[in-house]
């Protein structure tokens, strides 16, 4: 009954944020082989959407030490967009013990169906397809938000560099007393 009357309340857009805490996917997970960690919120009307964005990778920059970009995009604009703060997922929408919705995968520039699913308080079930054919899951861990990266942000070429602080100068040795001879 309870399943029942979260999920009319959640198709008639009015539970929002009142959700079963339970099967809320908002946190920050790492993906399954531990190269990315996403991090998902409420979004859209009444907060029963969800979104999700890249917040770290495990290799963060390319060999050259330049930002990881979205460069398999099939946008040619897109392309010089960081990895990091990269919307994957936006708009899930609730069904039944899920969210449904797309999800992007810049690793092949493609959008997939998915559907997220509670498995338990740190896990997280994550199943994409292609033409609702193909499919594949993986399970996605929970982990603290601490570890987020900023994005890198590599300067304008001819760009000034922001001026540097003034270093303190280095407060004046005591003299020691020489002793008496």
């Amino acid at each position: 009954m309870r399943i029942a009357l979260s999920s009319a309340l959640s198709l008639a857009g009015i539970a929002g944020a009142h959700a079963d805490t339970a099967k809320d996917p908002s946190g920050t997970w790492l993906t399954e082989d531990g190269r990315a960690k996403i991090r998902l919120d409420r979004c859209g009307p009444a907060q029963a959407n969800v979104c999700g964005k890249v917040v770290w990778l495990k290799v963060p920059n390319t060999d050259a030490g330049t930002p990881r970009t979205d460069l398999k995009n099939p946008d040619p604009k897109k392309r010089t967009r960081p990895i990091i703060g990269l919307p994957l997922i936006d708009g899930l929408k609730p069904d039944e013990a899920k969210f449904s919705g797309e999800i992007y995968n810049a690793d092949e520039g493609k959008t997939y169906q998915v559907s997220l699913e509670r498995e338990s308080g740190s896990e997280l079930s994550v199943t994409g397809c292609l033409l609702k054919v193909l499919c594949g899951s993986q399970t996605w861990t929970k982990v603290p938000d601490v570890n987020q990266q900023a994005a890198v942000v590599t300067p304008e070429p001819g760009a000034k560099p922001a001026p540097k602080a003034a270093a303190k100068p280095a407060a004046p040795a005591a003299k020691a007393d020489k002793p008496a001879e």
